[in-house]
C-alpha cells in the first residue's frame, strides 16, 4: 500500500503539470506553433542532455552489465507486443488497425517514463531508462514505419532515423564518458544539467496542451481500441515483470523497475504524428494517445506498485 501511495503521488504531480498545459491552451496563452517548438526542444536537445547527464558517474561494471540486460528486456518487450498486437488488434478498417497496433507497442517512455523514473529512482533510473528509449527508436523507425505503410523511397530515411535519433545520440555521447569515468567540465556539465531538468515540466505541459479538445466519441466505438489500450497499459509492463521475476535475485532492482515504468507509460505521442504522416486514422491516433494518458493516472501507480512488491 505504501508503494502504491508513493507512486500515485508522483504520477499526480505529473498530472498537475499537465493541467498547466491544458489551462494555458484554454486561455490561449500557448499555440500550436509554440508547442511544436517545445516538442523539438524536448526531442533534439533535452532528451540527449538527460541521457548524457545520467551517464556522468564513475564507471561501474555492474551497471554496465545492467545496461546490456536492460537492452535485452526492452527488446523482448517490444517484440512480444508486436506479436500480441497482430493477434489481438484485428477490428476496424486497415488504417485504424495499423494505427492501433502501433499504439499497442510503443509507450511514451521519454515524456512520461523518464520524469517518473527520475522521481522514483533518481539518476540510476534514468540511466537504465535511457536504454528503453534507444530500443523504442530502433523499433519505431523500422517496424513502426513498415507497419504504417512506408512511402516509396523512404526506407533509407527510416533506417537512418532508427540508428541516428536523440536516444542513440545521447547514448553515443554519454556512454564513452561513463566507460572512461570522464566528468564534463563545469562550463559544459551545468548547462547540460539545466537543460535536462526541463524534461519533466516541459514534457508535461506539452501533453496537457494536447489533451484539450480531443473527441473520444467515434474512437470509443472503433474496433480494437480497447485491446490496444489494454496491451499498452497492462500487458506490456506485466510481460516484463513475468520475464524478470525468475531472475530478480541476480538483477539490479533499479534496472527492473525502470523497465516496468517505461513500459507502463501510455501510448507514445509519435503514434499520433505517424498516423498523420502516413495518412492513417488520425482521429484514433490522437484519441488513444490522449485517452491512455488520462487512464494512466490510475494504471501506472497500480502496475508500478505491483512490480515494486514482486521485484
Amino acid at each position: 500500500m505504501e508503494n502504491l501511495v508513493s507512486v500515485a503521488s508522483q504520477v499526480a504531480v505529473l498530472f498537475v503539470l499537465m493541467g498547466v498545459g491544458a489551462v494555458l491552451r484554454r486561455l490561449k496563452l500557448l499555440g500550436d506553433g509554440a508547442i511544436g517548438g517545445m516538442v523539438n526542444l524536448l526531442m533534439f536537445v533535452v532528451t540527449p542532455c538527460v541521457i548524457i547527464d545520467c551517464f556522468q558517474r564513475p564507471f561501474d561494471s555492474a551497471m554496465l552489465g545492467g545496461l546490456g540486460l536492460a537492452f535485452a528486456f526492452a527488446s523482448f518487450g517490444h517484440l512480444a507486443l508486436i506479436a500480441l498486437s497482430a493477434l489481438c488488434v484485428r477490428g476496424g478498417g486497415d488504417d485504424t488497425r495499423r494505427t492501433l497496433r502501433l499504439a499497442a507497442v510503443f509507450s511514451n517512455a521519454g515524456f512520461m517514463g523518464l520524469p517518473l523514473e527520475q522521481a522514483i529512482l533518481g539518476p540510476r533510473g534514468v540511466f537504465f531508462g535511457a536504454v528503453y528509449i534507444v530500443v523504442f527508436n530502433l523499433f519505431i523507425w523500422s517496424w513502426g514505419v513498415k507497419t504504417m505503410g512506408e512511402e516509396s523511397g523512404g526506407r533509407s530515411e527510416g533506417l537512418l532515423k532508427s540508428v541516428f535519433n536523440p536516444g542513440t545520440v545521447g547514448i553515443a555521447l554519454g556512454l564513452p564518458l561513463f566507460l572512461m569515468s570522464v566528468s564534463l567540465p563545469a562550463v559544459v556539465a551545468e548547462p547540460v544539467r539545466h537543460l535536462a531538468n526541463l524534461n519533466t515540466p516541459v514534457a508535461m505541459v506539452v501533453i496537457g496542451y494536447s489533451l484539450v479538445g480531443v473527441k473520444f466519441g467515434r474512437v470509443a466505438r472503433s474496433g480494437g481500441v480497447y485491446a490496444a489500450a489494454a496491451l499498452r497499459l497492462f500487458a506490456s509492463p506485466l510481460l516484463l515483470v513475468a520475464a524478470m521475476l525468475p531472475f530478480r535475485r541476480w538483477l539490479d532492482p533499479d534496472m527492473m523497475l525502470a523497465m516496468v515504468i517505461a513500459s507502463s507509460a501510455p501510448v507514445a505521442a509519435l503514434v499520433s504524428i505517424f498516423s498523420a504522416k502516413f495518412r492513417r486514422d488520425v482521429d484514433v491516433g490522437v484519441a488513444i494517445v490522449s485517452g491512455t494518458t488520462l487512464i494512466s493516472i490510475v494504471t501506472m501507480p497500480v502496475v508500478i506498485a505491483l512490480a515494486m512488491a514482486l521485484l
